[in-house]
């Protein structure tokens, strides 16, 4: 009779019921080439760099351009994605994203020159697009809300494995191929994904989905790259206040408030910016893009203090960065246990500080710290990490009506993907002013042209003083120094923003919710009559 009353009771078919778990499976295969992508890239930044026939000779600018190209089409199309997979089908959606990514893959690991790559790349971020919002809200349609938090505590520590396993196989391909090999290794894993997802997944959508709106995304990409490009060019320059730099700042400022303006009057808006009337739903949103702001800024410098100031292969670097995703992998999961207990303000907010505090102690390293510091500092910043992550996405997606998943799963995922680009953008042109500034006087001897490339990053630097031959070694160590105080700087900086986050966090999220003990002495009661 139990048995038949639950079975009654289920939103969800019960033979899509019987295999969810195998289903959040695929979702996660899925999930896993999308985040691969980005932290096999981390380790390979500058091999990237270094130049041809090893690498592409990329600048920094260029690298952050290669990263962003990614992030900027994912987040300004996430939302569109997400209300075809609604309108369309879900299962749709991804089967054609993941094709996509696969092709833009491929053509990535033959890309020429940086100017492809950074192409190639924005091709993989219009199929990411339609992967991750439709892998959230086909989990959302699959599992009953009681095991939703479950559910998506694992999803969530399926990024952790991504962002674990990334890092080690770049670093192993890096070892024994070139390093295209770290996009083509996506291929083998989107058609099996491809495969298991036609027999696995079943299809879903909204009811009563919403309208597309052109205009919309076309406007959040233009101010979002308008933006993107304006402060990377002022890291680049070592100048904000050049004039171009100020109006391309200003420039993509203005297009983003008119998108705001033309949301709140559109019938069917890209973005329904009421949504942001609820506090909750606001501060989560936020907290999950300020933390990867911070998140990805270090990423990008961590893996030049690594390779290039302590000297450790890409391999050794991936391995470096597993601490960061294990915590995630351990915590993520049982972080609904402590928000059971503690709630979700206590909960994310200590998350935020953890996570600060972790960026602080950046700024107490150098080249010759006890690498087993940087390991715990690595472990912490993940374990806090995975503290806000998963409250917020739970938070995020309960706030929606189950039909509007896909919606919430694509604001939640733009807003991530927003921050992280500006962290990259904002953090690494906070690296690239402050390395500059400390570089320049140890290059007054190189003649002009050689001496601005020789100042863009530590790369270059040392790519210069390989060239001079004896010469050159005595750039080596001013270069070193210059990096480590661009890291302390951009490190406290990235805390700064994690603090921030821990403010509004603790000031609008929801505490501990009381025990519902009049249901529970129900429930209680019908057990006991059993």
């Amino acid at each position: 009779m139990t048995s038949l009353a639950a079975s009654a009771e289920r939103r969800v078919p019960e033979a899509v019921h019987r295999r969810r778990w195998a289903i959040l499976g695929v979702l996660m295969l899925s999930l896993l080439i999308v985040v691969l992508d980005n932290s096999i890239l981390n380790v390979a930044i500058k091999t990237i760099s270094t130049p041809a026939p090893t690498g592409l000779g990329a600048t920094q600018s260029e690298l952050e351009w290669a990263i962003n190209a990614y992030t900027l089409v994912f987040a300004g199309l996430l939302f569109t994605a997400g209300l075809l997979g609604d309108r369309l089908g879900r299962k749709k959606m991804l089967l054609a994203g993941l094709a996509v990514f696969g092709v833009g893959s491929a053509l990535a690991a033959e890309s020429g020159s940086p100017g492809q790559l950074i192409a190639f790349r924005a091709v993989m971020g219009l199929g990411a697009a339609f992967v991750m919002p439709a892998t959230l809200a086909v989990l959302m349609n699959v599992f009953e809300r009681d095991e939703q938090p479950k559910a998506i505590g694992i999803w969530a520590g399926g990024v952790g494995l991504a962002i674990a396993i990334g890092p080690i196989t770049g670093g192993v391909l890096l070892d024994h191929f070139w390093w295209g090999s770290v996009f083509l290794v996506n291929v083998p894993i989107v058609i099996a994904a491809l495969i298991l997802m036609v027999w696995l997944v079943p299809d879903s959508r909204d009811p009563n989905p919403g309208h597309i709106d052109p205009v919309g995304v076309v406007l959040s990409v233009i101010g979002l790259v308008l933006l993107v490009y304006g402060i990377i060019k002022g890291g680049q320059l070592a100048d904000f206040t050049d004039a171009t730099v100020l109006a391309t700042i200003a420039a993509g400022l203005a297009v983003l408030a008119f998108f705001v303006v033309y949301e709140k009057r559109s019938d069917h808006p890209s973005i329904d910016v009421t949504y942001f009337k609820n506090k909750v739903f606001s501060a989560a949103i936020t907290a999950i893009a300020l933390v990867f702001f911070a998140l990805m800024g270090v990423t990008f410098f961590s893996v030049f203090y690594t390779q290039s100031v302590r000297g450790y292969t890409p391999l050794q670097t991936g391995l470096l960065m597993l601490p960061l995703a294990a915590a995630q992998m351990i915590f993520a999961p049982r972080a609904r246990l402590v928000v059971e207990r503690f709630g979700n303000k206590a909960t994310t907010t200590a998350g935020m500080v953890v996570v600060g505090a972790m960026l602080a102690s950046f700024a107490t390293l150098k080249a010759d710290t006890p690498i087993w510091i940087l390991e715990v500092i690595f472990f912490l910043m993940g374990t806090g990490m995975a503290h806000i992550m998963t409250p917020t996405s739970v938070v995020i997606m309960q706030a929606l009506p189950r039909e509007k998943a896909g919606s919430a799963s694509a604001l939640s995922n733009t807003f991530r993907q927003v921050g992280g680009a500006l962290g990259i953008a904002v953090l690494g042109s906070v690296l690239s002013t402050a390395y500059r500034n400390g570089v320049q006087d140890k290059l007054a001897f190189l003649p002009a042209g050689v001496r601005h490339t020789a100042g863009e990053s530590i790369e270059a630097t040392l790519g210069v003083a390989a060239q001079l031959g004896p010469n050159g070694k005595a750039l080596v160590a001013p270069a070193n120094d210059a990096f480590l105080h661009a890291m302390h700087t951009t490190a406290l900086w990235g805390a700064g923003v994690a603090l921030l986050g821990a403010i509004v966090v603790a000031l609008y999220l929801p505490g501990k919710q009381p025990a519902p003990q009049a249901d529970q002495e129900e429930a209680e009661s019908v057990t006991a009559d059993h």
